[in-house]
């Protein structure tokens, strides 16, 4: 294969070399590589050895925006920049129960904003966004472009999958990060994250990074490192960025399944809901839409008189789905009760989420089909007082040898101790970071 006409030529080696040696890559040598690496011009160990190189040594912010932009250069770029709305996107890098972009999406653009939500499906026990809303019967997340673009103006909307021609090169090197133990490398999370935020089109982002036991980043100080690489990716940009740091040391909510989330997010547009998942969703509405300058509207009255709920009904149905269709329920269920009177002091959010991963809620591989019904339910949060053989929570799945299983990832990640001696919550939010 041969580069395009006119771009410098280099050594794969002598990249490589460059990055092991601690210096930085040129933006020619950036573009080059990505290129090269995305047509196939570069071999994968190549790669592997460049991307284990970032990992140990680092990039610049300059590298790392040129890293991101060869990225987005390596497809093609939506543009809603014709829209009648100005158009606000949210992204989360994941957790237990993280399913605020469900009632976000349509409270959003029932404040008047159009919302892009290009999402993906889960692996090991983080939950898609994709695997939950196809627990509604008819629900599809396939959309054209101009499915897409019709359903911004007639709704303001949209949940869908993200068109294959978005950053084609972080496809391919994700795939090669997974099996080379250089996910962790902040510039290329960094990056993959952002070039395909950038590449919808958006005006404006909004991300929500995780910090907790649940989260891809557990401590506070790699979660802040990642929010503050990614504002300044979407800055560099021109996307106007902002980053909350939100706790993942419990779930959000009281779900972790996909038909169970789905359930639990229409509670919130129907005005009630857990009161964390209530007060994030809110949190980042109020965010998204002072980005966009639509800051004198309140979400909160959107959810109360309904139209949040009204855009919800439209944005399903525009996409084939029933939103009066009872949703799917696994087939057996399995208690697990409170040891002694108490305080609820944990419920770890890895835990709950390796359970119900362990269910059928998650798959271990890409291709693998997820169970509708299954997960984990919530019957007391962290802070609750409880009593000794109450309901703390619920298993659910179709295939019932997997509760001992499920059992066992939850064995010292519930506690319950004596009244006082429960230690204090975090916070929701942790902090905010900005350009």
């Amino acid at each position: 294969m041969t580069a395009a006409p006119g771009a410098q030529q280099f050594a794969a080696v002598d990249v490589i070399r460059t990055k092991r040696d601690r210096g930085e890559l040129s933006d020619a040598q950036i573009d080059w590589v990505v290129d090269a690496y995305t047509r196939g011009a570069v071999a994968e160990e190549q790669m592997s050895a460049l991307a284990m190189a970032v990992l140990l040594n680092g990039m610049t912010r300059r590298e790392t925006s040129r890293w991101t932009a060869a990225m987005i250069d390596s497809g093609s770029r939506l543009d809603f920049t014709d829209l009648p709305r100005p158009s606000v996107d949210k992204h989360s890098t994941g957790g237990v129960g993280d399913k605020t972009t469900l009632p976000l999406a349509p409270l959003v653009a029932a404040c008047g904003a159009a919302v892009p939500q290009l999402s993906g499906r889960g692996l090991g026990h983080t939950g898609g966004t994709l695997d939950k809303l196809e627990a509604v019967p008819g629900w599809r997340a396939a959309l054209t472009l101009e499915e897409i673009r019709r359903q911004l103006l007639d709704v303001g909307a949209v949940i869908c999958a993200a068109t294959g021609d978005l950053a084609p090169a972080d496809r391919k090197l994700y795939a090669l990060r997974d099996v080379t133990a250089t996910v962790e490398a902040v510039p290329l999370i960094a990056s993959s994250i952002m070039s395909k935020k950038i590449a919808e089109g958006t005006s404006a982002l909004v991300l929500d990074v995780k910090t907790g036991s649940g989260a891809f980043m557990t401590e506070l100080a790699q979660s802040q490192e990642l929010a503050r690489a990614m504002v300044d990716l979407g800055t560099d940009a021109g996307v106007r960025t902002v980053a909350l740091i939100t706790d993942m040391s419990t779930p959000l909510g009281c779900t972790a399944g996909n038909a169970l989330e789905v359930r639990e997010s229409v509670e919130v547009l129907a005005g009630g809901g857990p009161a964390d998942l209530v007060e994030l969703t809110l949190v980042l509405a109020r965010e998204m839409l002072a980005a966009v300058g639509l800051d004198a509207v309140d979400p909160a009255d959107a959810l109360a008189d309904g139209r949040a709920m009204d855009a919800w009904r439209a944005m399903i149905a525009a996409q084939g789905g029933d939103p009066d269709a009872a949703l799917p329920t696994a087939r057996d269920t399995h208690v697990v009760l409170a040891p002694a009177d108490g305080v609820l002091a944990e419920v770890d959010a890895m835990a709950v989420g390796v359970a119900a991963w362990r269910l059928g809620a998650g798959r271990s591989r890409r291709e693998e089909a997820v169970q509708a019904g299954a997960g984990v339910e919530l019957h007391a949060v962290r802070g609750d007082a409880v009593r000794a053989g109450q309901p703390l929570l619920t298993l659910h799945t179709d295939t019932p040898d997997r509760f001992a299983w499920a059992l066992q990832a939850l064995e010292g990640g519930i506690a319950v101790v004596p009244a006082g001696q429960a230690p204090t919550p975090p916070p929701l939010v942790h902090g905010r970071v900005t350009a």
